[in-house]
């Protein structure tokens, strides 16, 4: 196990690209540097960004491109902090291939949660039938009020491929924890979910983050590698 790595210093954007959903280099996105983060007082489905560092926010209106580590990684663990505004929805991409689905849950009954509840393992999708699979709802409601900070703890394992190259091992979710609540446990991806940047899967990719669904800030996003990596 290696120490953690900080991929975001707090202070630069360096180290991460922009990259659009089409896989086009983004240098003109949005996302920028603040010191903090609200919501805006006549409006609950923005963010309003204050002056300084530490934290990095989608811009002003949530629509911008993706942005994305320059560092790739295998399997890791992950640790990552997110505010989204009211009705807003974003999403961690290990490897920029998995993702585990950002919303703002809050108040969401137990029994409505979904694959596209915050903290969700989002589905695979067949494109002739528009349909999902594969995914998973979280386990319990975790989500806080828009505004708030919150947290993932993620333990993943990459995909394992023998010398030829052909897979042998599916990418696994250990656990995810949201805001130290245990939403998943042992939850094997059989490939890529849907908005992956890649449809099979593949050995080593960038932490990846969804920018254009909505206003979104992170904070504190860091990871160590396991095993060999």
């Amino acid at each position: 196990m290696s120490d953690w790595i900080e991929l975001f210093d707090g202070k630069t954007l360096n180290g991460w690209r922009g990259r659009t959903g089409r896989g086009q280099d983004a240098p003109d996105h949005k996302w920028k540097v603040v010191g903090a983060v609200r919501l805006h007082p006549d409006n609950e489905r923005l963010l309003v960004g204050k002056p300084g560092t530490g934290i990095m926010l989608n811009g002003d209106d949530g629509r911008t491109a993706d942005i994305r580590t320059e560092h790739e990684h295998g399997s890791c663990e992950l640790h990552v902090e997110f505010c989204v505004a009211a009705k807003s929805n974003s999403g961690v991409y290990l490897m920029g291939q998995y993702e585990i689905q950002i919303l703002d849950s809050w108040g969401t009954p137990e029994e409505e949660l979904s694959f596209k509840s915050c903290g969700a393992i989002y589905p695979r999708w067949i494109a002739a039938t528009q349909t999902p699979y594969d995914g998973a709802a979280p386990r319990a409601n975790a989500s806080k009020a828009p505004g708030e900070w919150q947290s993932f703890d993620v333990i993943f394992r990459a995909p394992k491929f023998d010398a030829s190259g052909t897979k042998i091992a599916n990418a696994r979710f250990e656990r995810v924890l949201q805001n130290g609540v245990l939403i998943h446990e042992k939850f094997e991806c059989t490939g890529p979910t849907r908005g992956a940047w890649n449809d099979q899967d593949i050995p080593r990719g960038p932490l990846r983050l969804q920018g254009d669904h909505g206003p979104v800030a992170f904070r504190n996003i860091r990871l160590r590698l396991l095993d060999t990596e």
